[in-house]
C-alpha cells in the first residue's frame, strides 16, 4: 500500500475502508452490490477473488463503525 496525497492509505484495488468518510463508505458498498451478480456471473477469477475481497473489506468497515445498526425485525428469517 502506498499514501496519497492526504495520507490515505491506497492498495491497487482502492483506498482503505478506514479511511473513507461513511457517505464514500455507503458508495462503494452500492456499487460492490449493485456489480455482485454480472461480476459472479461474467468476471474472471482475478475480478471476482477481488470482488470478494473487497466487499469484506468493506462490509467489515461498515460492522466496526456501527456496531449497533438497526435491524428490521421483519428482514428475520425463522429457524426451521
Amino acid at each position: 500500500m502506498a499514501e496519497d496525497g492526504d495520507d490515505v492509505m491506497v492498495s491497487e484495488t482502492g483506498i482503505d475502508p478506514a479511511g473513507l468518510a461513511d457517505d464514500d463508505l455507503f458508495r462503494e458498498l452500492g456499487s460492490l452490490h449493485r456489480t455482485r451478480l454480472h461480476t459472479l456471473r461474467h468476471g474472471p477469477d482475478a475480478a471476482l477473488e477481488n470482488h470478494f475481497r473487497r466487499t469484506a473489506e468493506l462490509e467489515a468497515e461498515y460492522l466496526t463503525r456501527f456496531p449497533g445498526r438497526e435491524v428490521d425485525p421483519s428482514r428475520l428469517t425463522q429457524d426451521f
